[in-house]
């Protein structure tokens, strides 16, 4: 086999074409955050992506996208962004991970959203996880009925809500697939105000980021697009999303909501929505991504699988890596195993958050109470 490595944005019309193809053929690949759309865009925002063009016999077998770090570290693709990563191949690929880290000059290749099972990266694989997703597949009926089935208090309470919030604040309307650019803003302020109130970082205080959302957002085809969706009472916005999709799978991204009418369940009501709008747009499911929020849990009618694990060549800066990120890595995985001790750790960032909140407002806000806050 022969591998060479290049910028995305140097691929021919042919490798993109292979690309697409070899992606539409393998149904585990489904997934925006694998197609070549992607990998093209974060190109144009950052200078350390590459990929691995994979040849046979003169034939191109796989595609492995990734981000080149400094002293050789390397990152899946979007890094902390995605929710999916992998090779694009052949079924059965089946390479010599270290081989491979060598062609691409890595030292060390951490993953923590593989496709699970993947022959080159399986011996790797320190542990899969469930990724929830909506199926569509037979239709949105057969779903919801799957939800009632998972909580039927549940379901009544926030279809309950949806109602009082009908009365109370004007008819629901739902948007699929908007193209407002001030949609799109209302939606990341919400989910900036998310981050801070709830102690984490702000993604779109980084300008490119932002910039990544702006390019999604017009991508059109019929193989991979942004899709804006937004609830409204009346006139007024009250929850939305943003994610990528395919032409049957969508993503879940950046969901959010105005806390004003968090008593309302806006993002459990807004999910519902969707995945009915969804169907109806011929999407075969929705993935919510790895991760322990309780309202997944009944949402969800199937699941997918994802993978952790990490790959590294002898060097020093594989060693270094790896005392600073295996100690992170285990306690999150603790962290997440543990329902008590994620409310726990959900209930201290969120803190964090008010204090820092105040601390710059030089005035304290009353806490929010989100149930099943979605985001």
């Amino acid at each position: 086999m022969n591998i060479v490595v290049v910028r995305p944005g140097d691929l021919g019309e042919s490798e993109i074409s292979r690309w697409r193809e070899l992606q539409g053929a393998d149904p585990s690949l489904d997934n925006p955050f694998l197609s070549v759309e992607f990998a093209l865009a974060m190109d144009r925002l950052r200078d350390y992506v590459r990929v691995a063009v994979i040849q046979d016999g003169g034939k191109t077998v796989g595609f492995f996208p990734y981000e080149r770090h400094s002293f050789g570290i390397g990152k899946p693709l979007g890094g902390f962004l995605t929710t999916c990563h992998g090779l694009i191949s052949v079924p059965g690929l089946r390479l010599d991970a270290r081989t491979l880290l060598r062609a691409c000059k890595l030292s060390v290749f951490d993953f923590d959203h593989m496709v699970a099972g993947q022959p080159t990266f399986a011996a790797h694989q320190s542990d899969v996880r469930p990724a929830p997703v909506m199926d569509l597949s037979v239709g949105f009926d057969t779903y919801i009925d799957q939800v009632k089935t998972n909580s039927p208090k549940n379901y009544k309470t926030v279809r309950y809500k949806e109602r009082k919030l009908g009365r109370e604040q004007g008819e629901i309307r739902f948007e699929w697939d908007s193209t407002d650019p001030e949609v799109l803003r209302t939606l990341l302020d919400w989910k900036s105000d998310q981050y801070r109130r709830t102690g984490r970082v702000d993604r779109f205080a980084q300008p490119w980021i932002v910039r990544l959302i702006d390019q999604m957002h017009a991508q059109r085809s019929e193989t991979f697009s942004g899709v804006l969706t937004m609830v409204y009472a009346g006139d007024t916005p009250v929850a939305g999303h943003f994610g990528l999709r395919t032409a049957t799978t969508l993503v879940g991204w950046f969901p959010a909501y105005d806390t004003e009418f968090a008593r309302y369940s806006p993002g459990i009501m807004h999910h519902l929505h969707m995945a009915e709008h969804a169907a109806n747009a011929g999407l075969h499911q929705v993935d919510m991504g790895k991760g322990g929020r309780e309202y997944k849990s009944w949402l969800k009618s199937g699941d997918l699988f994802v993978a952790e694990g990490r790959v590294s060549r002898p060097s020093p800066a594989a060693a270094v890596h790896w005392m600073g990120r295996t100690p992170v890595n285990k306690a999150r995985t603790i962290v997440l195993d543990r329902p008590h001790l994620y409310r726990f750790a959900d209930r201290v960032l969120k803190g964090f958050g008010r204090m820092r909140t105040s601390a710059q407002n030089q005035s304290a806000t009353p806490a929010v109470k989100e149930p099943w806050g979605v985001g």
